[in-house]
């Protein structure tokens, strides 16, 4: 049984919302290598970029809450 287009457009939709996105580029062969790496911590590439992110910034990656009103 599939994904639904429905089930995929609502996704979109929600990660537009939700998250930001960058593209990080690295030389060949290296993006395996760093899957590769990562898998072996227990992480996706994503989680693992995140955590290296949340790991050196800190308190400095937390984001200020919306003001009232």
């Amino acid at each position: 049984m599939g994904v639904s287009q429905a089930h995929i457009k609502a996704t979109s939709k929600y990660n537009a919302k939700a998250y930001d996105q960058f593209t990080t580029r690295v030389k060949k062969g290296q993006a395996e290598i760093i899957t590769a790496y990562a898998a072996s911590k227990g992480l996706s590439l994503n989680g693992y970029i995140n955590k290296l992110i949340a790991d050196d910034m800190g308190e400095a990656l937390t984001v200020p809450e919306k003001k009232q009103g």
